[in-house]
């Protein structure tokens, strides 16, 4: 799933040269803008919110892209930082509305059922409430493994988090989704 270093390298270059930058960062945003928007998508699950979540990680990409070291691969990066933007929404979705993450979930739930942009069949709709029923860091080791194909070392590299652990992570919310479509 990660692409060629050789070209994100040639992005670097091209965005760090003033004359080239912002048809560096342009090319950046046509390379990964539906792989971030859907990792976002699948985790806000509302249209509009994850088009604004997708906005504020390309902007957080712009100011920080020139101070990148190139310690994980830029695709890496960029994941990161979307899923931070996909955490903070949440952690302020609950602290707005005062409602625990099961309301919230709920609330989630609800908008996938009323969503104008929801085109998934009877069974993707079961599978993405099951999902809402996972702790969000569960959810998106789930989602990275078994929707975005992404190693375990790679989701790794994104949440800084032990192989290990996430094998757990992954292999318990398997089993809470197991359960979930078997009571439905």
């Amino acid at each position: 799933m990660i692409e060629s270093a050789l070209e994100d390298e040639e992005l670097l270059l091209k965005f760090r040269h003033p004359d080239t930058r912002n048809f560096a960062f342009n090319q950046l945003i046509h390379k990964y803008q539906r792989k971030v928007y859907w990792h976002i998508r699948k985790m806000v699950i509302n249209h509009d919110d994850a088009d604004d979540l997708t906005q504020d990680t390309f902007l957080k990409v712009w100011t920080a892209l020139e101070t990148f070291r190139g310690d994980a691969g830029l695709f890496t990066w960029i994941y990161r930082i979307a899923t931070n933007e996909c955490l903070n929404f949440l952690n302020r979705e609950k602290r707005k509305f005062f409602l625990p993450i099961v309301d919230v979930n709920a609330r989630l739930a609800g908008s996938i059922d009323s969503g104008a942009y929801w085109s998934g069949g009877e069974i993707q709709l079961k599978l993405q409430k099951a999902l809402l029923r996972l702790p969000d860091k569960q959810r998106l080791v789930f989602n990275m493994k078994y929707f975005d194909n992404l190693t375990y070392e790679e989701i790794s590299a994104v949440l800084g988090t032990s192989v290990g652990a996430l094998k757990a992570s992954y292999h318990l919310a398997v089993k809470k989704i197991h359960i979930f479509l078997e009571q439905g």
